[in-house]
Parts: C-alpha cells; sequence; structure tokens
C-alpha cells in the first residue's frame, strides 16, 4: 500500500520519489486500503519526513492518501518547492488529506518556515492556496501559548536588492564598417 503523500506546498520532486517506512510493527489491511504502523515510526520520501508513535495510513479508490500521526509530538519536515528553506510542523495529532491538498494539526501545535513560526492549540493550511488558520486554546491545552492564544513570530523581509555588477564595457569590433557603409565604400 502507498503511504502518506507530501503535505505543505512540498516539493513537487517528492511525489515521484519511493516512499520508505520504517516502524516497530505494522499492521496492512490491503483489501481495506489502510496500514497501522507502530512504535518509533518514521516515513521518509524524497525530502519529506514525518515521525510519530503511530501512524495511520489509508488510500480511496481514487488513489488519493490520506494519514493521522500520533505522537508526543508528532513532527513532519519537508522542503518546500521553489525555496532553499524547509518547513515543519509538530503536533500530538497531524492529520493530512490527499484529496484537499490540506493538513490539520492538533493540541499544542506549531508550524515553522524558515525562521517564521506560529504556535497554537490548532492550525489547518490548505497546499492549495497555502492559506494557514491558526486557533489557540485553553491555557492547559495549549500550555506553550500565553494564556491560551495564538503565538507568531515574523521575521521582516529583506529590503535589499541584489548588488549591481561593474557595468559591462564595450569594445568596437575590428572588421566591421559602420552603419549604412557597404562593403568596400568604408571611410578612412
Amino acid at each position: 500500500m502507498a503511504a502518506l503523500a507530501a503535505p505543505v506546498a512540498a516539493e513537487k520532486a517528492d511525489r515521484d520519489k519511493p516512499v520508505n517506512l520504517e516502524a516497530d510493527r505494522v499492521t496492512i489491511d490491503d483489501a481495506r486500503q489502510k496500514a497501522l504502523f507502530e512504535g518509533n515510526v518514521v516515513l521518509t520520501q524524497g525530502t519529506l519526513q514525518i515521525r510519530g508513535d503511530r501512524m495511520e495510513v489509508r488510500q480511496d479508490k481514487e488513489g488519493f492518501q490520506y494519514g493521522i500521526t500520533w505522537g508526543g509530538p508528532a513532527h513532519f519536515r519537508q522542503k518546500r518547492e521553489g525555496y532553499d528553506e524547509y518547513i515543519e510542523g509538530w503536533a500530538e495529532r497531524i492529520e493530512y488529506d490527499g484529496r484537499a491538498e490540506s493538513m490539520q494539526m492538533f493540541n499544542r501545535a506549531q508550524l515553522k518556515r524558515g525562521q517564521d513560526e506560529v504556535r497554537g492549540n490548532y492550525i489547518a493550511y490548505d497546499a492549495k492556496s497555502e492559506f494557514f488558520q491558526v486557533t489557540g486554546g485553553a491555557k492547559d491545552v495549549a500550555p506553550s501559548s500565553s494564556e491560551g492564544r495564538v503565538r507568531a513570530v515574523i521575521q521582516p523581509r529583506s529590503k535589499e536588492k541584489p548588488p549591481v555588477g561593474p557595468p559591462v564595457s564595450l569594445k568596437p569590433a575590428e572588421g566591421i564598417g559602420a552603419p549604412r557603409e557597404e562593403a568596400g565604400t568604408r571611410r578612412k
């Protein structure tokens, strides 16, 4: 059975890479297209890596994949398409919907992209639109957030323009006449 597809503005080349799974135990139900991996679960596919204590994966009749990973916390990391940076997240439970290309992170959720970071009790991410929604929770549910509120750190973007190189020096080409001169009528 194929495993969890790549979440969150993922490196597109990852989709064509083989899925490697490691766990202490696995139960596979091919008839229902479900698999349960338990004990120090590690899934890798290209630049994608998902780790957790337990992972349940299923595939629908059209081939779309869905997965739930539980951990203390569960973790994913993947290179972003077109950028030299990774996106990674942590939560007690991470759910991925391959059809909708979305991910939901529940309980003590944290998402980091480059140096930007957001924390809350719940994070939803739509990979198609790159839209985030973060919700706080009760103080005892989201202890990493002050008073159960959402916390975000967004770094300023560089306003510097790339350095301008030295001016290009132009040299006249030898053997080429001035405009409108015909061959053999070159001025001296």
